[in-house]
């Protein structure tokens, strides 16, 4: 089976948006309210309860100054003062209930959207980490769901309600005085264009600065996380003079959106007022002629005062939903990402066992990122189940790879690997890595405790199987004297232990998975003499419990293994014992020269060809 090669994706992150982005982005992000209907109608009753008992508040006022003050009635005036209290209480209650309820729905909403994106990222192959910025993608999942919550939460609450006012108080305002109400529709078109034309370019300005935004906590975080690499160069002036420029950029596109909010505003505020003057002009004459009561203009500036204010407050949420438009449409942009890893139905099942053999079939590879260099180029090689192959050469030749593409982080250009005869790319994921145990060459560790990370591959794993696999990894020694012992706290990243310590938590990591492959990249290169030598004996013992292909610089490590494969620019050049290659390969033996015996002829050079960086594949 031939397998495409890996075409990933980029998610854009730049600070200037192309204009057109529409509130239509928030469809995909409204979909999370599905499951929580139920709270929304409830949510709904009580907005159209309190916009309700406001209006009526309007109609009130009329009675009162028509009915109680005009004719001086005591009676009318106490009733109509209990009648108002009852509509306060019921005003509260439906608040507090509207307020409750839709907060309620945007944090669990906001809550909902992030596992959806963090389950969704987290399965995508790792090219997709390549071409994307973790530490952007993590603003988004942060920052832009924030910003969702606030408005599924808020805003979108009070725009519901503010449009039921401006509908109920312009039916209210008609009823009070058709003709009153005239100057109302008139001035209504000059309120609105404004709107409209100064939303579309915030929504625009709205995406930018978060996308701003995004890259100056990209910055941040990086900085943070290689603290150390920082000050050790010295470098915190320069890191934090890109940090201030970042931090500028965004407060620029900041102030740009603010601005053009605040002459929305300024504007809307300065036509509404001007139409209530205008109306207050007419009424008033209304009033001094006898063609209305006092307690019809007053219900009238009152039923004006809400539209107005309902209009101001609707322009005011209008920014908030293009600003979670954009933030919408930056998650469903991760939410679309697709996995290029292909993926057969029904998968095929391993054969049972507890060893592994493993072919390499012509295999070929281009990086996504970099698919005019070849990393390897028809590498062909079978490991017998219980074997120990080694892999060596000079960085940057493709052993590191081979252990991506057995973990199918990406899939061959060309070529195949099989497990047990079986093509990996019609296995399941999970069944497929929970065979193999990986030993990276940087011992990566996570936050919490030793007994958490050793655990990290097997959660089901008791204490003797953790005690087993530190002591095979040569770690028990130096657990069981930290503070807590097993329950002991990590920081990041394993900060406080040493590269050693690390790499032989990585290892037990490993073994207390019982994996039928195990891979060892670099396993020993951070280990003192007698611990590389013990892990020696470990590897040797597990030849015989489950396959072992182990890539190391040292060869001191895989002098006794069963087979030493030998890599340079991406192809096979040699494969033997050790005592073969020796003989064999002039490759091998300059290492070995290098290494193990005195320089021959030109050992120098093939010394400084050898160490060239380490971090290679």
């Amino acid at each position: 089976m031939r397998a495409c090669p890996i075409r990933v994706h980029p998610v854009e992150f730049v600070a200037d948006r192309p204009p057109g982005r529409k509130l239509s982005s928030l469809r995909p992000a409204l979909a999370f309210l599905r499951p929580y209907w139920p709270q929304v109608m409830l949510a709904s009753v009580a907005l159209v309860v309190t916009a309700s008992v406001t209006l009526s508040i309007g109609q009130g006022i009329r009675l009162l100054i028509d009915s109680g003050f005009t004719e001086g009635t005591a009676d009318l005036l106490i009733e109509s003062i209990f009648v108002f209290a009852a509509l306060v209480v019921l005003l509260t209650i439906g608040t507090y209930a509207r307020f409750y309820l839709v907060s309620w729905v945007g944090e669990r909403v906001s809550a909902d959207i992030r596992e959806a994106v963090f389950r969704h990222l987290i399965e995508l192959h790792p090219g997709f980490f390549e071409a994307n910025l973790p530490s952007e993608i993590q603003s988004r999942v942060t920052t832009d769901t924030t910003v969702l919550q606030t408005v599924i939460g808020s805003s979108v609450s009070i725009a519901l309600r503010n449009v039921l006012m401006f509908v109920g108080g312009v039916v209210l305002l008609v009823y009070s005085n058709p003709r009153l109400s005239l100057v109302v529709l008139a001035c209504a078109p000059v309120v609105i264009v404004p709107v409209i034309l100064f939303g579309r370019r915030v929504r625009r300005l709205s995406r930018s600065s978060q996308d701003s935004l995004a890259l100056v906590g990209s910055k941040a975080g990086e900085a943070f996380r290689q603290i150390k690499i920082v000050q050790a160069f010295n470098h915190q002036g320069a890191d934090s003079a890109e940090f201030g420029r970042r931090v500028d950029a965004a407060f620029q596109v900041a102030v740009r959106r603010i601005q053009q909010r605040a002459w929305l505003i300024a504007l809307v505020m300065l036509l509404v007022l001007s139409a209530i003057a205008t109306m207050l002009w007419i009424g008033g004459q209304d009033v001094i002629a006898g063609r209305t009561s006092g307690g019809e203009l007053a219900a009238f500036i009152f039923y004006a005062f809400i539209v107005a204010g309902s209009v101001g407050a609707i322009s005011e949420v209008v920014s908030d939903l293009q600003r979670a438009a954009g933030a919408a449409e930056r998650l469903v942009e991760l939410l679309d990402a697709r996995n290029e890893l292909t993926r057969v139905e029904p998968p095929a099942v391993l054969p049972e066992g507890t060893m592994r053999r493993v072919e390499f079939a012509n295999v070929s590879f281009r990086y996504p990122s970099r698919p005019d260099a070849q990393v390897l180029d028809g590498i062909s090689f079978t490991v017998e189940p219980g074997e120990t192959v080694a892999l060596v050469g000079p960085s940057g030749t493709g052993k590191t790879t081979l252990f991506e593409l057995m973990l199918r982080f990406y899939d061959p250009s060309s070529g195949s690997i099989l497990l047990d005869g079986v093509d990996i790319r019609r296995l399941d994921l999970a069944q497929l890595r929970n065979a193999i145990g990986l030993v990276p060459q940087d011992p990566v560790l996570f936050a919490g405790t030793v007994a958490d990370n050793v655990r990290y591959g097997r959660a089901d794993a008791d204490a003797a199987d953790v005690h087993a696999a530190l002591a095979d990894a040569n770690a028990l020694e130096f657990v069981m004297s930290l503070p807590d012992g097993l329950a002991t706290s990590l920081g990041e990243s394993g900060v406080g232990l040493s590269g050693g310590q690390r790499q032989r938590l990585a290892i037990a990591r490993a073994l207390v998975t019982r994996p039928s492959i195990l891979l060892m990249d670099e396993a020993t290169s951070a280990l003192d003499a007698q611990s590389e030598d013990l892990i020696r004996s470990t590897i040797a013992a597990l030849g015989g419990r489950c396959t072992v292909l182990i890539i190391a610089h040292r060869l001191s490590t895989v002098v006794r293994a069963d087979r030493i494969v030998v890599l340079d620019g991406g192809r096979l050049v040699a494969e033997g014992n050790h005592a073969e290659l020796v003989e064999r390969s002039p490759l091998y033996r300059e290492f070995a020269e290098i290494q193990l015996g005195a320089f021959g002829n030109g050992g120098e050079a093939s010394k400084a060809r050898i160490e060239t960086g380490r971090a290679g594949a």
